[in-house]
Parts: C-alpha cells; structure tokens; sequence
C-alpha cells in the first residue's frame, strides 16, 4: 500500500465532539482533506454551524450537529444523523472537554484552591469529561461493531500523565490561580478509559487510542506564554493545527497495528 492510500481517509465517516473547539475543528478541517465526511457535533450548535460550512464551502462532505455528550438521547441523535446521511461510521473522535483556560489577561477561569473547589464544578467536569466520553462512545460502538471495523481517539491531555505544575498560572501581586483537579483526574481517567476499550474489543479490527496534545496557543498573556514555553523541551506552545498529523494518522491505517496506546505530541514537556 502506497503512502497515500495509508492516509486516505475516502468513503469514511467520521463525528468529532466538540467539533467546534480549539483543537476539534482542526481535526474536522484534516479529517475531511483526507477524504472523509465529517459529522461536526458539538454543544455550541452554531458554531457548530459555522465551522460545517467553512468545510463545506471547501467542497469537503460534513454536517453539523448539536451535541450534549451528557444526554444519551443527544448522543445517540448525532450517531442516527451520522448513519442517516452517510449510512455508516468509521471513526470516532472524542475531543469535547470542559477545559478552563488562561484568559488573555492571565486569569483561570474556576480557579479555585483544592481546599474549596466546589462539588458542583467537580461533578459537572467528571459528567462531561469521562461520562460524556462513555455516552458518546457507547452509542458510536454499535454500528462500529457492527460494521466490524473502526477507530476511536480519545483526546487527552499532558496533564493526564504528569500533575500541573501550577508555577505557571501565578502573577504577582495577583490571588493565587490553579489549573482545578478535576482537569488531571478526568484526563487520567481517559487513558483508562482508553486502555479497557482497547482490550474490550480484542480480536476485532476496531482500534482505540488516545492523543495527548500538550499546551495550545490560544491568545493567552504573555507571561503565561513564557512560563509555558520555557517547561518544553522545544520552548514554545503549539499551533493549533500541530496535532493534526497525529490525529490523521490514528484515523488512518498508517496506525493499523496500533490499539491501546497513547500518542504524545507535547513539544518535549513530559520528556524531562
């Protein structure tokens, strides 16, 4: 099989929850260069919208659909609406995440101590970032499984693998501000998730892995641009479409004999 064919992603269907993201509609925009027909779901419907016609209007095949990984009906719809347009699925991208971010002006947002972090913050992150992702994968399995092959990536995070290191998101003269527990807890949990699934579906020719991107640039403020940078290896952040290489070559058969892995594209940060 020639290089291009390892890649070529023609006749496939793929979904991306949080399609509108960051990150999520990167993967939709490399997904659909590759050749596949694209189910953008995500929460915000009109971005979800916006980023559906922007692919569109390249000639690419997508769709956009509003998604609420928390509600299996919702889930279920955006796996029905999938099958219904293009009549099957092959890959299952698992991108949506509650992420509280560094603001342009240096804050995080729900920076609360570990002490004092709200239950309701923390049970409202574990129904997105873990049950979400066990919602949406449940309901995608089943014409996957049916079909008898597919792929499902499962967006992780750097933080998954090694703590915060909360230096970082501190300014001078300014209260202290943590990146909260529930971002590590959950992102951990999906390399677990991961795992089991992989080994779920052994003897099949249904492949699971997770892609664990490591910080993305994103306007933030200066000095937590610096701080971030001067932790990687290769002393920058990453541009938001540096993951899509990865993320192609999971969808792909250029991966065929990987499953249960985690492939890290972190610049270098968990290195040392």
């Amino acid at each position: 099989m020639s290089i291009q064919d390892l890649f070529d992603l023609s006749g496939r269907v793929a979904i991306v929850t949080g399609g509108a993201g960051l990150l999520g509609a990167e993967f939709c925009r490399i997904l659909a260069e590759a050749g596949a027909a694209v189910v953008v779901a995500d929460i915000n419907i009109e971005a979800a919208h916006k980023t559906t016609k922007a692919l569109t209007d390249c000639g690419y095949q997508a769709i956009g659909c509003g998604l609420d990984v928390t509600r299996v009906e919702s889930t279920r719809g955006v796996v029905d609406s999938a099958i219904g347009q293009y009549g099957r699925l092959d890959i299952l991208v698992n991108s949506a995440a509650l992420d509280p971010k560094v603001s342009a002006e240096g804050a995080v947002r729900y920076a609360s101590s570990f002490e004092d972090y709200p239950l309701e913050s923390w049970n409202a992150a574990i129904n997105v970032n873990l049950t979400g992702m066990f919602l949406m994968t449940q309901a995608a399995a089943n014409p996957i499984k049916v079909q008898g092959k597919g792929v499902i990536i499962n967006i992780c995070s750097t933080y998954g693998l090694v703590a915060p290191d909360q230096r970082i998101y501190q300014k001078s003269h300014q209260p202290p501000q943590y990146k909260p527990v529930y971002y590590s807890v959950t992102k951990a949990g999906v390399l677990g998730f991961t795992r089991y699934l992989a080994a779920y579906y052994a003897g099949t020719d249904i492949r699971v892995n997770a892609l664990t991107p490591g910080g993305v640039h994103n306007n933030q403020d200066e000095l937590f641009i610096k701080n971030y940078s001067y932790r990687t290896i290769m002393g920058r952040m990453a541009r938001k479409d540096e993951m899509n290489g990865a993320l192609l070559f999971l969808a792909s058969d250029a991966s065929s004999y990987m499953t249960g892995a985690n492939l890290i594209v972190d610049g270098g940060w968990t290195a040392w």
